[in-house]
């Protein structure tokens, strides 16, 4: 049994006894006078209770318990050390051991600790620095960098410090110590699918993000994997798809001025469900060799993105509009009854004979406002697209250039799958809306 708890009414009668040293709701020290007055009445042969009451304590409060453990341990320490195993050698009954003078080689000891102790720190801050270059490190990284700091240096006792200058918690360590054998495997896994990434990833020679490479996983592997999972793995081996980043910097007016001649009829109509409906035409400059320029006319089908005409030229004379324009109609399929081809106000599109070709073949026109690129934005995106795929400064010859155009125009067209054409090529989307019609 245990022995009981005191009140507080009992604590603050028993602090008063001249006998007590300290008193709380659980324990009582009694003073060395009364040890040693207690052990000379015994031999007189008083009993223990007596004893306590003769020196005013209450024998109820302090139990029979309490009264016959003090009994025992007084008198068989008496009896092997006399009067001095009598003596509390705790310093102000705290338990704590008396603080003495360190050696001077004690002293140099705790100094050479203390540099092997920053530095470490340093090197651990150092290493986070170098692991990060900048950025922010992830939780995994951290903890790597924990696990070879502790190996390196043998300081298991250093763990909660290393977790504090990491900002990581010590639980979220050793569960990463733990899980060790689980990311094995996960790595062995994760080592697999990139190996099946990077072949739709490269697929044609030309570079892809997550979605391009979900839909040939999908379409050409039978593999399905979600974006989230490609997104990971192409993070986490460095798998980059160049793309243009916006600048901030340009300002796009909105310009609502359109063609003294030619209105803006399809006013971004561009998704009508009808191919061979709504082209779209455009014109850019090609850089290749040593600064040189080539220029690129493209006629584009608004509903399922596919190029259906286009021409490459040195020079930005009005044929590479009216070439493009003949190309489209010498194609063996028929364009719709209602076809609309949509350009900027660019010279070659407001030239009369530009016009008079589009009238012979019973094509209408429409014009985008002056300035406002939104307008023909399709266009615009895949141009832009095209030149983050296409290497052509290694490229000498306008030959060699029309060739890598000719070659990209084959992979747009049939084996570039986009997510809003229902994960297909544009000319899969092109034969789907047929057979459907």
């Amino acid at each position: 049994m245990s022995k009981k708890l005191f009140a507080n009414t009992e604590v603050k009668l028993l602090s008063k006894n001249k006998y007590v040293v300290k008193v709380s709701n659980k324990s009582i020290t009694y003073s060395f006078e009364f040890k040693k007055k207690f052990i000379e009445e015994y031999k007189l042969g008083k009993i223990p209770r007596a004893i306590f009451e003769e020196a005013d304590f209450d024998a109820e409060i302090l139990g029979k318990k309490r009264i016959q453990m003090a009994s025992r341990r007084w008198r068989k320490a008496f009896k092997e050390n006399g009067e001095l195993g009598l003596k509390d050698s705790r310093k102000i009954n705290s338990g704590r051991s008396i603080e003495r003078e360190l050696t001077d080689s004690e002293k140099i000891k705790r100094l050479e600790a203390e540099i092997k102790y920053l530095k470490i720190e340093n090197e651990f801050l150092k290493k986070l620095d170098e692991i990060g270059k900048g950025r922010c490190l992830n939780k995994s990284e951290k903890f790597e960098a924990i696990k070879s700091t502790i190996k390196n240096h043998g300081l298991k006792s250093m763990v909660k410090f290393l977790c504090a200058q990491a900002g990581v918690s010590r639980s979220g360590y050793y569960n990463y110590l733990n899980s060790e054998k689980v990311r094995k495997k996960k790595e062995i896994e994760d080592f697999k699918d990139k190996n099946l990434l990077l072949k739709a990833f490269k697929r044609k020679g030309y570079k892809k993000g997550a979605r391009s490479i979900r839909m040939i996983l999908e379409n050409d592997f039978n593999v399905v994997f979600n974006l989230k999972k490609i997104r990971r793995i192409m993070k986490k081996y460095g798998i980059i798809c160049p793309h243009r980043k916006p600048n901030p910097y340009k300002n796009i007016a909105k310009a609502t001025k359109e063609h003294s001649t030619v209105s803006n009829a399809l006013e971004r109509r561009f998704k009508q469900g009808i191919p061979r409906k709504i082209l779209l035409t455009d014109i850019t400059y090609l850089t290749y060799g040593n600064g040189k320029r080539a220029y690129l006319s493209a006629i584009k089908d608004s509903c399922t993105n596919e190029v259906l005409s286009y021409e490459v030229s040195d020079n930005l004379k009005l044929d590479i509009a009216l070439n493009t324009v003949k190309r489209l109609t010498r194609k063996r399929f028929k364009l719709d009854s209602e076809c609309l081809i949509h350009s900027d106000q660019g010279f070659h599109y407001t030239n009369p004979k530009f016009k008079k070709l589009l009238i012979s073949k019973n094509i209408a026109q429409s014009m985008s406002r002056r300035g406002n690129c939104w307008d023909n934005a399709p266009m615009e995106s895949f141009f832009g697209h095209m030149k983050d795929n296409l290497n052509l400064k290694p490229l000498k010859t306008l030959k060699e250039v029309k060739k890598e155009i000719a070659r990209y125009m084959n992979y747009y067209n049939n084996y570039r799958y986009q997510w809003d054409l229902k994960k297909m090529t544009p000319a899969q989307y092109r034969d789907h809306l047929l057979l459907s019609a």
